[in-house]
């Protein structure tokens, strides 16, 4: 058994993890890294990368699918889909190992184990159970992520029912499926599966699809969804979950109390996250969880001297860009880095890479008119737009919210093709504390699909030109 002293230990190798350690170490820290299990956290293997690459298979089979539409004839297109989940596992992979390249190049000392407080500045380090490593260190970050939420009685057995891990390495295609819970991991499992031929049912507990986005654009992802074939059900909540070898039944109860049972041949929870706080030290320490998750200031302090907390484990919005910031502003903070800025989650983008794909930031209409401002909203509509008629892709909208009296951008939410990459202009103009005026100063290029934006804040004026 060894020991090593640090200026700083990140226990967590993913998104806010390893951000945290690499910045560190450029800023002169003697910096190491904790990691139990895979470099790059649930993200990077089982989350935000690899479904990108499953999307990216249902894409393409839905473009070939549809090859008529541009002039080309396609036959005997067959979906092997055994090649389709090692793509995305070698997509995984290949970045997995980019990681651990990246700390080695900045000079980080990656251990493996399972890291673990164990006094004022120490760490242990566990393999197999048992102690391999001691610690020490000045400044400890936690950023130990989450894990897929488990409701009683509707528990995963990683079979017939999955989790998100599971839904992403199944052995065969379903032909019928149910996704419980309508937020971003379920529109697109429900998106990707409907895509390449199941059956799908979407059940989502409140009167909404992606309850979290401005309404108007949920009412076009529900009418674009239940189009493509995919089944949805609000206001009802799966009670029962029966499982086979082969399949599961489950009993839906709908608004008006009346439940029905249908039978998947598998069916998907997406219910949320839980933080990983446990077995992690915080029992001899000051710091606090609130609704499980760790209590933290601007700068991600803890209650506890020297102990930071960054991305899930410290709360929401349980986004992989969300814990790399604060990884970055906890560490340049603590180094007395000048000019740092405290992260305004208001400006952090949301995207949901379905078909069609959905993008936000900032308030949504409704929540800024119960914060008190009296807004002015534009729309633009994808028809409208050359670039989104020549793509082949004529339905969406970009909405901008505005405060009428300032001119601020309050909010900017989309639905449409590649949505996902437009939004970080929005973003910017957020940072920016820009206005309407400079919005509409800006030269967007011709013919682009970013034109819509420029089209949405002239429309929130009354002066858009091409609709």
């Amino acid at each position: 058994m060894t020991e090593n002293t640090f200026d700083l230990v990140v226990i967590g190798g993913g998104p806010g993890g390893y951000v945290a350690a690499i910045r560190a170490s450029q800023l002169g820290m003697r910096t190491a890294l904790v990691e139990a299990s895979h470099l790059g956290g649930v993200c990077l293997n089982w989350g935000c990368i690899p479904t990108k690459a499953l999307l990216r298979s249902a894409e393409v089979h839905r473009l070939v699918r549809h090859a008529d539409r541009y002039g080309l004839k396609v036959s005997g297109l067959e979906v092997d889909f055994t090649k389709v989940i090692e793509r995305s596992r070698a997509v995984s992979k290949q970045l997995s190992q980019g990681v651990k390249g990246l700390l080695r190049k900045n000079k980080v000392s990656i251990i493996d184990g399972w890291g673990k407080l164990a006094g004022k500045g120490r760490i242990t380090v566990e393999v197999d159970g048992k102690v391999t490593q001691n610690l020490s260190a000045k400044h400890i970050v936690l950023a130990t992520g989450a894990r897929a939420r488990v409701l009683p009685g509707l528990e995963p057995d990683g079979k017939v029912v999955w989790t998100y891990k599971e839904a992403m390495v199944p052995d065969a295609m379903p032909k019928s499926l149910l996704v419980v819970g309508s937020g971003a991991i379920g529109t697109e499992f429900a998106s990707f599966y409907n895509d390449l031929g199941a059956r799908v049912t979407l059940v989502e507990v409140v009167d909404r699809i992606l309850p979290v986005e401005d309404e108007e654009i949920s009412t076009m992802a529900r009418k674009a969804f239940e189009a493509q074939g995919v089944k949805i059900l609000t206001g009802a909540t799966v009670t029962k979950l029966e499982k086979s070898k082969s399949n599961v039944k489950a009993t839906i109860r709908a608004s008006d109390g009346k439940e029905e049972q249908h039978v998947f041949d598998r069916a998907i929870m997406a219910v949320g996250i839980v933080a990983n706080t446990d077995n992690i030290g915080l029992e001899n320490t000051k710091v606090k969880l609130e609704r499980g998750q760790i209590v933290t200031d601007e700068w991600l302090q803890t209650g506890e001297s020297g102990i930071y907390a960054i991305g899930d484990v410290a709360g929401a919005p349980w986004l992989a860009h969300k814990a790399s910031h604060e990884g970055v502003i906890c560490v340049e903070k603590l180094a007395g880095v000048g000019d740092v800025h405290p992260l305004d989650k208001r400006n952090i983008p949301g995207c949901t890479y379905s078909h069609p794909q959905i993008a936000s930031v900032g308030l949504t209409e409704r929540a800024a008119k119960e914060a008190g401002y009296e807004v002015r909203v534009g729309r633009f509509p994808f028809i409208g737009n050359g670039k989104a008629i020549a793509l082949g892709e004529p339905d969406g909208l970009v909405k901008t919210v505005f405060d009428a009296r300032t001119g601020e951008l309050l909010g900017a939410h989309m639905i449409g093709a590649e949505v996902t990459e437009l939004v970080q202009g929005f973003g910017i103009a957020r940072t920016l504390e820009a206005t309407e005026a400079e919005l509409m100063h800006t030269v967007f290029p011709h013919p682009t699909l970013s034109e819509m934006m420029h089209e949405s804040v002239l429309d929130a004026y009354g002066r858009a030109i091409h609709y």
